[in-house]
């Protein structure tokens, strides 16, 4: 009876993983018939961009990697499996951005790193960014996959990210005034390879304490409920381990930087589809001081299908769609509780205010800053697990499961 129990539970997690090829198919045909029409209407590279935007949708989506998630069950449960991944991802990228941006270009292309001052708009942008991430469900790069995957409650999520976005390119002018001590790489500050070696360091202690704390909590690996499929399957229906996931990210945001001159960035394409959306219910935002500024001037004046970090925006959506349908996961339903709703606005906002402040999300700034060797990233990090902690007290005021350090 065991044995048949297994076998069932087998079959199940089989069929619950079977692809919908139909689905599937469409959305490889959007993929790559819309990369095509950017291609020729935007040049190549254009198009590129957004292909690249459907290869990080559809490893965030196999690999389930989040940000929010995984600093919630960080600082809820105690489990670091999510942090360790994301320091693999780090010291990967690192090892391959300081060199390169020490040499200046590649390829004939000018490279520049995801530099920002580190000061006051960071600190709070970032603390902002952590509560927003816990209530809207979660991260600017979330946000895109799990949209693409069909989570209803992400669209108001979006909505209200590209409006808080909006409202924080109206002030941030101001928070700029605000005392900061600029722009601090350490690269600059020690030299490229004691700042790789100090980076790389860094990121084994994290991983090094998230082992010993769960340890000290006395919590065991956890294991999937049913064995995974064959490699092949795996790689093509998903799920992949997480440290592949990590791997992958890293190496694309290598591309990104190597096909675009910059690092991955997510939050300016909300700001500039927030700004766009305005400029047609009659607001003037490009009087704005921000939207004077020469790169988000030209920006606002071209199209969304123009500007780098929209397109890969956009080609994060179509990616997870894709990755959805290989998975047989693509499930769109609006029934969801009022204040599931509620706390998508909530967080939203939060988010995009507090990335605009920030010069940056979860990835601009503490993904690719941190690659980068700017400062500004680690004072992101730290201050962003401050707003995920505060974010956790509050999640139960909206019905939304987990508070308080360390509750299992």
């Amino acid at each position: 009876m065991a044995v048949e129990t297994v076998k069932a539970t087998r079959r199940e997690a089989s069929a619950a993983q079977a692809p919908d090829w139909r689905l599937a198919g469409l959305a490889l045909a959007v993929l790559l018939l819309a990369g095509l029409a950017i291609g020729e209407r935007f040049g190549a590279a254009r198009g590129l961009t957004f292909l690249l935007g459907g290869a990080l949708g559809l490893v965030l989506f196999h690999a389930s990697f989040g940000f929010a998630a995984a600093w919630r069950r960080l600082l809820s449960e105690g489990r670091g499996e999510g942090l360790r991944a994301q320091m693999l991802m780090l010291a990967v990228a690192t090892a391959i951005f300081l060199p390169l941006l020490a040499e200046g270009s590649a390829f004939g292309r000018p490279l520049a790193g995801a530099l920002a001052p580190v000061g006051v708009p960071v600190l709070l942008g970032a603390f902002l960014f952590g509560i927003g991430m816990q209530l809207g469900g979660a991260c600017a790069s979330g946000t895109l996959y799990r949209l693409g995957s069909g989570a209803a409650p992400m669209t108001v999520t979006l909505i209200f990210f590209m409006a808080g976005a909006l409202l924080g390119s109206a002030h941030l002018p101001w928070w700029r005034g605000t005392p900061s001590f600029g722009s601090l790489a350490l690269p600059q500050l020690l030299g490229l390879w004691p700042a790789l070696l100090a980076q790389l360091a860094a990121f084994a202690a994290i991983a090094l304490f998230t082992l010993w704390l769960e340890r000290r909590l006395g919590l065991a690996r956890q294991r999937p409920a049913a064995p995974p499929p064959g490699v092949g399957r795996r790689l093509v229906s998903g799920p992949w381990p997480l440290y592949a996931g990590a791997l992958a990210l890293a190496l694309l945001n290598v591309a990104t930087l190597l096909l675009s001159g910059h690092p991955w960035t997510v939050s300016f394409g909300y700001t500039l589809w927030g700004a766009k959306a305005a400029g047609v219910l009659g607001l003037d935002v490009a009087s704005w001081p921000f939207w004077t500024w020469p790169y988000p001037k030209a920006a606002l004046a071209g199209s969304i299908f123009e500007e780098t970090t929209s397109l890969m925006n956009l080609g994060i959506v179509a990616g997870a769609f894709l990755a959805a349908g290989l998975a047989g996961r693509f499930r769109f339903d609006l029934r969801a509780p009022a204040r599931i709703y509620l706390a998508a606005a909530c967080g939203g906002l939060l988010m995009g205010y507090g990335a605009r402040l920030a010069y940056g999300c979860n990835v601009g700034a503490y993904f690719s800053g941190i690659a980068s060797g700017s400062l500004h990233g680690w004072l992101w990090l730290a201050s962003a697990i401050v707003g995920t902690a505060a974010g956790l007290w509050l999640r139960p005021l909206f019905g939304l499961a987990t508070a308080g350090p360390f509750r299992r």
